[in-house]
């Protein structure tokens, strides 16, 4: 009797074991099952960033982040108080060589004579301060503590101070000589040039009115009122959002349907709704992008590609740095 229960306690424990070991089996298969790889990536756009061509201190703003503007609208205003001196500078070199036409054609005086003297006394003086600044702003490059940037400025005051002091000494001598035909051919090309000089400062005064290139939305402002900015430093990011596009990251055992061109459908997590995207750029990352060995022993290597797909319409509410999800 003894003998029969043991069996039966013994079949009991090895038909538990096996259905242990069954559903362990079971549960096994279904968590270790390979699942579809996902491949996640983000919305992006086109951005360009306004700057000026000539320093100045922000005055004001005429947009906030997150804005969006037409092309021609007016972005900021620059105070650029020497751009206006040099303005006066240019007119009042303008003015002077208009004189200096005139008395050509009406013959010199001695009061004209006297003035074209110090006309040249003056450009000669502008002429040892502009030799003195560009002295030591090369020094100054040379110890790598001054720009390129500043150095082709000196250079290029100095070298138009030597051409106003030879220009104010042309005036002198031939006011001193008296006019001939090619004196009045030359007084009037200083006339223009100087009219010259005229309008390429007011073009430097309208660099700083920054107007919006393109339709778009200002994505960033670095820096703030009453900073001076650089020429050329960034002042603002304009986003293009109709110019819009998902970058994925696709290592290249998974690119099959991805292929220039193609059509698929991906999810946006943040609009919770399917997209459709088409292919329109693929590229690997080299080298110092992540890869993948196929095996230990390591036959090959799979590279990683950049892939870049354009909605085929609209997306209403994506914006730049939504995730989107594709499944393989």
């Amino acid at each position: 009797m003894n003998t029969k229960s043991q069996n039966s306690n013994m079949l009991l424990a090895f038909l538990t074991l096996l259905g242990v070991i069954a559903i362990v089996a079971v549960v096994g298969f279904f968590m270790l099952r390979k699942g579809p790889e996902i491949v996640q990536g983000q919305a992006e756009v086109t951005e360009y960033r306004v700057s000026s061509k000539v320093p100045g201190r922000i005055l004001e703003f005429r947009v906030k982040e997150g804005q969006k503007v037409k092309a021609g609208d007016t972005l900021a205003i620059l105070e650029a108080p020497d751009i206006h001196a040099k303005l006066e500078q240019a007119r009042a070199a303008e003015a002077a060589a208009q004189a200096q036409n005139e008395k050509a054609l009406k013959g010199a005086r001695q009061e004209q004579i006297q003035a074209a003297y110090e006309m040249w006394q003056k450009a000669q003086a502008g002429l040892v301060i502009a030799e003195k600044s560009y002295k030591r702003v090369k020094n100054l490059y040379d110890q790598g503590v001054m720009s390129a940037q500043k150095l082709d400025e000196v250079t290029a005051q100095r070298d138009a101070a030597v051409a106003t002091e030879k220009a104010a000494k042309a005036q002198y001598d031939m006011a001193r000589n008296g006019a001939e035909r090619e004196d009045k051919a030359a007084a009037a090309a200083l006339v223009e040039r100087a009219k010259g000089a005229v309008a390429e400062v007011e073009s430097y005064i309208e660099e700083t009115y920054l107007t919006a290139q393109t339709d778009g939305e200002v994505s960033e402002i670095f820096p703030k009122v009453g900073e001076l900015v650089g020429t050329g430093a960034p002042i603002m990011n304009i986003a293009i959002l109709d110019d819009m596009w998902v970058t994925f990251n696709v290592r290249e055992d998974l690119l099959q349907g991805m292929n220039m061109g193609t059509e698929f459908e991906a999810f946006v997590p943040a609009l919770d709704k399917n997209i459709r995207l088409k292919v329109n750029y693929m590229k690997d990352l080299g080298t110092y992008a992540a890869w993948k060995a196929t095996k230990t022993t390591g036959q090959f290597d799979l590279k990683t590609f950049e892939v870049r797909a354009i909605p085929t319409e609209k997306v209403e509410g994506l914006r730049p740095g939504m995730s989107v999800v594709l499944e393989k």
